[in-house]
């Protein structure tokens, strides 16, 4: 029987808390921090619930107060946080913003790295209009990876989408694995985002063009290019339509989220029925508002 609360966008990935500089400053010289939360899948599912699409996040958490906040936080956005496990035997990761100079991590053991398939038994992927993972998850642990391969395939066997961002981090890999592992996933799936800049940092592909050559089987793939703009590639029975759209003029305070409240943007268009130009539009809408902030959401 169905599940009557499935909503029509899945999240699956980790969110850790965030300490953050209270304003656009080094975090060796900051006096005035905020503690937040932050994690890709779980940025793109609060967007996507501003922007008022049904969604749940699906991660672990630490049986601690760092997890309970950032259950609670995530679900005071109105995202569906049920199938969320909090674990009693690992805590809830952390990671430190360093604006201008990047971002500290400290994840090692945290509970959201013991991901299995056990962590979505219960959730009723295949009845998902889209399914939303990245490429953070696999790096994380064998058993995370596991977990991406299980939600690849049952979504596969379904009818809704697997929607796949990249999000290279460079640091969770292990030499010369990321570029092929990455690029089989994207492969796989539905719909893709990439950047420009990590497409030719882990395949050597020099432009939009270049990166459909080299992915051509989703049936969409999103190509963003900073403040350039954006590239949708979208097959049809006629071969592929490409729409460039370009990227809004914006002063960048912290650019770190603006590539998860782009893909909600463009998500959110999508279930809304619109059509390439005006997913991409929204996309970039939603990353400009991000990119004014040291924070990875909006208040809401």
């Amino acid at each position: 029987m169905p599940d009557t609360r499935v909503p029509r966008l899945i999240a699956i990935g980790e969110t850790m808390a965030l300490v953050t500089p209270a304003h656009a400053e080094a975090l060796a010289t900051a006096q005035e921090v905020r503690l937040l939360i932050g994690g890709a899948e779980s940025n793109v599912a609060i967007h996507a619930a501003h922007l008022g699409i049904p969604t749940a996040w699906i991660s672990a958490v630490g049986r601690d107060a760092l997890g309970t906040r950032v259950r609670d936080e995530i679900a005071r956005h109105g995202v569906d946080v049920d199938w969320v496990f909090a674990d009693p035997a690992a805590p809830t990761g952390v990671y430190f913003k360093d604006p201008g100079n990047g971002v500290l991590y400290y994840r090692r053991g945290s509970a959201a790295s013991a991901m299995s398939p056990a962590t979505i038994a219960a959730v009723p992927l295949e009845q998902a209009d889209f399914v939303h993972v990245s490429g953070i998850t696999p790096a994380l642990s064998h058993s995370c990876a596991a977990l991406i391969d299980t939600v690849f395939d049952r979504v596969g066997a379904g009818s809704g989408i697997l929607s796949f961002d990249v999000n290279h981090r460079a640091a969770l890999w292990a030499p010369g694995v990321a570029a092929p592992s990455l690029l089989a996933l994207a492969r796989r799936a539905d719909l893709v985002f990439v950047g420009l800049d990590e497409a030719e940092g882990l395949w050597g592909t020099a432009d939009a063009d270049a990166v459909r050559a080299l992915i051509p089987g989703p049936q969409l793939l999103v190509v963003k290019d900073g403040d350039v703009g954006a590239t949708e590639f979208h097959r049809t029975d006629g071969g592929d339509e490409r729409t460039f759209v370009p990227a809004i003029e914006t002063e960048v305070v912290e650019a770190v989220g603006a590539g998860d409240a782009f893909a909600a943007g463009y998500l959110a268009a999508h279930l809304q029925g619109a059509g390439a130009m005006e997913r991409l539009v929204a996309g970039h809408h939603r990353a400009h508002l991000v990119l004014q902030s040291t924070a990875d959401l909006l208040p809401g």
